[in-house]
C-alpha cells in the first residue's frame, strides 16, 4: 500500500482523494464515473452539433461596399466627367432554405448520433466498474484464504516434525510442505499485483481509489430485437446522418437567389447637373454543371449511406455474438463454481471421516489438514469463478440500453 500511495502521489493523485473515496456508495462512483473525460468529450461534442444545427439555417452576412465609378485617372474630377459617380451598394445572398434545412438536419442527426454513442461509452465504462470492484473484492477473499494455506502448512509442518521425531520418514513430506508454502507466497505476490493494476484502472475511470462493495449485478435478457444493443443504436444514429447528407445532395439542385441594391451619387458640373439613382439586380444559381456536380454528389451521399446501413447490420450481429459470448461465459463459471462446491462437499465429508478415525487414536491428523488446505484452495477458486460470473454479466448488461 506503501508503494502504492508513492506512485500514485508521483503521478498527483493526491492520498486526500483517495481517502476520500474510502466509504464511498456505488451510487457516489456512478455520479463521478458521469464525468469521465471522455463523456465530457462526447457531450461538448454533441453541443457544437446542436450549434452548427442554429448557424445552419440562418442566412450569411450581407455584403456591403462603397466606390468610385468612371474616376478620371490623367485628370481627376468630380466635376468634369459625366459618369464620374460615388456608390455604396448591399448585397445578400439567400441560399436553398431546403439545403439549410438539411444542413441543420445533418448536424442534429450527429448530435443525435454522438449522444449515442456517450450512452454506449457510459454503459461500458459502468460495466467497467462493477468488474473491477468484483475483481478487487476477489483479490482480498484470495487474499485472506492465502493467509489460512499459509497459517495451515505452518501446523502441517509442526505434525510431520513430530512425525521426523517419532522415527517415521516424512522428511520428504517437509520438503513438499516448504514447496507449498512457496506456491502460497508467490500467489500473494501476484495478488498484490493484480490489486495495483485494478487500483490504477479504477483511478482512470473515477479519479480515485474506492473501497466499495461491488454491487449485486444479475443478468439481463435480450429481447431479440436489434435496437436493445448500444451498438446498433449508435450505427441506426449514423444511418440518420447519412439520410441527411442525401437530403443535402439532393437540395442542391434548388436554385440559390441573390440580390444587391446600388445608390449611385453624382455631383454637379460645369456641363451637367448632379443627380442621385438607384440599381438594382437579382441573381440566381442554375444547375448547368450538375453531371459534374451535383450528381457525383449525390451518388457518393447515397453510397454512404449504403454503408450506414451495412455497418448497422454488421454492429447488430457483432453485439449479438458478444451477448452470448458472455452469457456463455457466466454459465460455464457457474457450472464450474458449482462443480467446487461439490468437491467441497466431498472433502468436509472425508475430514470427518478422518477426524473419526484419528479419534479413535488409529489415523494421523496430517489428512485432516490436507483436507483443509485442499478447501481453501476449492474457495479460492470458487472466489475466482464468482468474479467471472459477475465480470460476464457486468459485461453483457453493458451491451444492452436500459435507461
Amino acid at each position: 500500500m506503501f508503494r502504492l500511495l508513492l506512485l500514485l502521489v508521483f503521478a498527483g493523485i493526491s492520498p486526500a482523494i483517495i481517502a476520500a473515496a474510502h466509504g464511498q456508495s456505488f451510487s457516489d462512483l456512478e455520479f463521478a464515473l458521469r464525468d469521465h473525460p471522455s463523456l465530457q468529450v462526447m457531450a461538448y461534442q454533441a453541443e457544437a452539433s446542436d450549434e452548427r444545427a442554429t448557424a445552419a439555417t440562418s442566412l450569411p452576412d450581407p455584403v456591403i461596399s462603397a466606390g468610385i465609378n468612371n474616376f478620371p485617372i490623367f485628370d481627376p474630377s468630380f466635376t468634369d466627367f459625366l459618369p464620374t459617380n460615388k456608390s455604396i451598394g448591399i448585397q445578400q445572398k439567400f441560399p436553398s432554405l431546403a439545403g439549410r434545412n438539411a444542413r441543420a438536419g445533418e448536424a442534429i442527426a450527429r448530435a443525435n448520433e454522438t449522444r449515442e454513442m456517450r450512452a454506449q461509452r457510459y454503459a461500458a465504462l459502468r460495466g467497467e466498474l462493477i468488474a473491477l470492484l468484483h475483481e478487487k473484492h476477489r483479490t482480498h477473499v484470495q487474499r485472506g484464504l492465502a493467509e489460512e494455506r499459509r497459517a495451515k502448512y505452518d501446523e502441517l509442518t509442526q505434525v510431520a516434525e513430530l512425525e521426523i521425531d517419532a522415527g517415521r520418514p516424512a522428511l520428504f513430506r517437509l520438503a513438499e510442505i516448504e514447496g507449498e508454502r512457496a506456491e502460497v507466497d508467490r500467489a500473494l505476490v501476484v495478488l498484490a499485483g493484480e490489486v495495483a493494476q485494478i487500483d490504477a484502472r479504477l483511478i482512470d475511470l473515477v479519479g480515485a481509489v474506492p473501497d466499495t462493495a461491488p454491487p449485486p449485478v444479475l443478468p439481463i435478457d435480450w429481447s431479440g430485437d436489434a435496437m436493445a444493443f448500444h451498438a446498433a443504436r449508435v450505427a441506426d444514429a449514423g444511418v440518420a446522418v447519412r439520410d441527411r447528407g442525401i437530403d443535402e445532395a439532393k437540395a442542391a439542385w434548388k436554385p440559390e437567389w441573390g440580390a444587391q441594391l446600388t445608390y449611385q451619387q453624382r455631383e454637379a458640373g460645369r456641363n451637367f447637373a448632379g443627380d442621385d439613382w438607384v440599381s438594382g439586380t437579382v441573381s440566381v444559381t442554375v444547375p448547368f454543371w450538375a453531371s459534374k456536380n451535383q450528381e457525383p454528389r449525390l451518388r457518393a451521399a447515397k453510397a454512404e449511406r449504403a454503408a450506414a446501413r451495412a455497418n448497422y447490420s454488421a454492429a447488430a450481429r457483432t453485439a449479438s455474438a458478444q451477448y452470448s459470448t458472455y452469457r456463455s461465459m457466466r454459465r460455464t463459471a457457474e457450472q464450474s463454481a458449482a462443480v467446487l462446491s461439490e468437491k467441497i462437499v466431498a472433502i468436509e465429508d472425508e475430514i470427518t471421516s478422518q477426524n473419526t478415525i484419528y479419534e479413535s487414536g488409529v489415523g494421523d491428523y496430517a489428512p485432516i489438514i490436507d483436507g483443509e488446505i485442499a478447501i481453501l484452495k476449492l474457495r479460492s477458486d470458487i472466489a475466482g469463478e464468482q468474479a467471472r460470473i459477475a465480470t460476464a454479466t457486468a459485461r453483457m448488461n453493458a451491451l444492452l440500453v436500459t435507461q
